[in-house]
């Protein structure tokens, strides 16, 4: 079963009550001129019952005079075919006529509308057709007096069975064809531009409806596609418009927020694959010397055995720091860490920090130099967690440096911000690594042989957890330089 639109069923609806209402109208019309004829003929004729009633002698003293009676109602229904002329008694029975044999179908006339008519009532007003059963007709009325007294009435229809006979004969005539097909053209017309004026109306709404059924495009383009500029201006008045421009606006953010769930979700893939890779390489190492000191226990030397074991504990603990740098990112990603902000010194955590990394620094002859300004202001920020970024980031230029080479922390000032600097002279960071070098994805994107590590990632969302974000600048003969900004106290 076909299943209209919502658009074409309105339409439909729109179209038959259009023709319901044209025909209505047409038949309101006619009764109204029906109406109108009757008032005209009826108060045009008023004095016509009068007229034959006073003017003639239809009675004396004997009674009714049939010879004179029937001789003036031929003529005057040879004169107007269209009045039918009756006398009455005094009870509503006809008494008199001219019609042909077998054409009165009633005995009497009720008298009360002939009362209204004498009484001057508004006019139309109907009485019975002697020449029906059960139809209405406007009359004429007068009452026949003889001697002053009232015999009966006279009884005029006005519109008799000659003119009910021409009406039809007209009815059938091109006139009331023309007539009628000028309706049908005028309901034609209206129909059409009726439909027109709903196509414009309903716009909106199957813009609306395009706009529902592209949300399920690719990537939204095809919602996308459906923004028109100008939109705004042009529909500015009407709500399923601006509802269709909101759902527009809402389905791209959701597209965007769609893409970048998708891309989180493939860097979480990412994440999970290189991970598993760190850890199977250093636990099967820690397993194989593990299993070689079994094997060959009574076999190895104090040195060689001291040699497996210094492996297999080095091994350990790097599995021991990505475990650890897995379970603070987790942390941190699942919103379970809450700031903790207090003012303190910066340049006293940095003089901490760089203190716990002085004999790493040492043992790779690696010089630690740090240039702070005397007069910095305090900032506010977590403690704790920038003592972490701080220490990843040290960590990671001693780690990433040759021997000999140096570690900078430079601290700084900028309006109300305080602005922290960690170079090496490590071989810096390649150019194809670069683009978003601190996403979970990008973060592993290393050399093959190369450890990774998740220390940068853990620095971003911490300092994105301050409303700050690590930035990689380029330095003149250095390698890596690494810098960030907090926000300085506010003076009380």
């Amino acid at each position: 079963m076909k299943r209209f639109t919502l658009t074409q069923r309105l339409s439909g609806v729109f179209a038959l009550l259009l023709l319901a209402c044209c025909g209505a109208s047409a038949w309101l019309q006619i009764a109204a001129n029906s109406r109108y004829e009757q008032e005209v003929v009826q108060r045009l004729s008023s004095g016509l019952a009068q007229h034959i009633a006073g003017a003639n002698e239809l009675m004396d003293a004997d009674g009714w005079r049939p010879q004179a009676v029937r001789s003036l109602f031929d003529m005057l229904m040879a004169v107007n075919p269209a009045v039918e002329v009756y006398l009455l008694s005094n009870d509503g029975r006809i008494v008199g006529d001219a019609a042909p044999a077998g054409q009165i179908k009633r005995d009497s006339v009720d008298l009360a509308p002939v009362k209204r008519l004498l009484a001057g009532e508004m006019l139309p007003i109907v009485g019975d057709d002697p020449r029906s059963q059960d139809a209405q007709k406007v009359f004429s009325a007068a009452p026949v007096r003889v001697n002053g007294q009232e015999k009966g009435y006279v009884y005029v229809v006005l519109q008799g069975q000659a003119h009910d006979a021409l009406a039809m004969a007209v009815s059938r005539s091109s006139v009331l064809r023309t007539t009628l097909w000028s309706i049908a053209l005028v309901a034609l017309l209206g129909l059409a531009a009726g439909l027109a004026a709903f196509a414009l109306i309903t716009r909106p709404l199957r813009g609306l409806t395009r706009a529902v059924r592209a949300f399920g495009g690719d990537d939204g383009i095809a919602l996308a596609a459906l923004e028109r500029p100008g939109d705004a201006r042009d529909d500015r008045g009407d709500e399923i418009a601006v509802l269709r421009r909101s759902f527009v606006q809402m389905g791209g953010r959701i597209s965007d927020q769609w893409r970048e769930l998708t891309r989180q979700d493939q860097q979480r893939r990412d994440l999970v694959a290189n991970i598993s890779h760190d850890l199977r390489t250093p636990l099967t190492s820690l397993h194989g010397y593990l299993e070689t000191l079994r094997l060959k226990d009574a076999t190895l030397e104090p040195e060689e055995r001291r040699r497996y074991l210094d492996i297999a504990l080095s091994q350990s603990r790097k599995v021991g720091r990505l475990a650890q740098e897995l379970f603070e990112l987790a942390r941190l990603e699942s919103g379970l860490v809450r700031l903790e902000p207090e003012t303190f010194s910066l340049p006293e955590l940095v003089q901490d920090v760089i203190q716990k990394f002085e004999l790493a620094a040492e043992a790779r002859q690696q010089r630690l130099t740090t240039e702070i300004p005397r007069e910095l202001p305090p900032v506010r920020a977590d403690l704790g967690l920038i003592e972490r970024v701080l220490t990843n980031l040290l960590d990671n230029a001693i780690r990433h440096s040759p021997p000999g080479g140096r570690i900078e922390l430079r601290l700084g000032a900028a309006q109300d911000l305080v602005q922290v600097q960690v170079s090496d002279s490590g071989a810096g960071i390649p150019e194809a690594m670069r683009a978003g070098l601190f996403t979970r994805a990008s973060a592993l994107n290393r050399a093959p042989g190369e450890s990774g590590g998740l220390g940068l990632v853990i620095v971003q969302r911490i300092l994105q957890l301050h409303h700050s974000e690590i930035r990689l600048v380029d330095g003149a003969g250095t390698g890596a330089v690494f810098q960030f900004d907090l926000a300085a106290a506010r003076q009380a």
